[in-house]
């Protein structure tokens, strides 16, 4: 099953978080900080939404900051994807 985006929805995949320490100390599972940067998979066409055209500015393979509460996830496959609008995208991680 593949998931396709409609609109400026775009389909997420959070990155793995750090498991060490930039001084080498390994981090328990509970102690390790979820990232707010994420993998785009899959992008919507773009278009009109809610009455203004949306143009795309986001590619699958793209790295991407959102805000910590944003979009809906989603598990599909035992594999858990994020599914945001373009507009709660803060940036793009190059």
């Amino acid at each position: 099953m593949t998931l396709k985006p409609l609109a400026d929805k775009v389909v997420v995949k959070r990155l793995e978080a750090e498991e060490k320490t930039k001084s080498g100390i390994l981090l328990a599972a509970s102690a390790q900080e979820k990232p707010e940067i994420y993998e785009v998979v899959a992008v919507g066409p773009g278009g009109i939404v809610d009455g203004n055209e949306v143009k795309m500015e986001v590619k699958a393979g793209d790295r991407i900051i959102t805000g910590k509460y944003t979009g809906t996830t989603v598990k599909v496959e035992d594999e858990e994807y994020t599914i945001v609008r373009q507009g709660d995208i803060l940036a793009i991680v190059e």
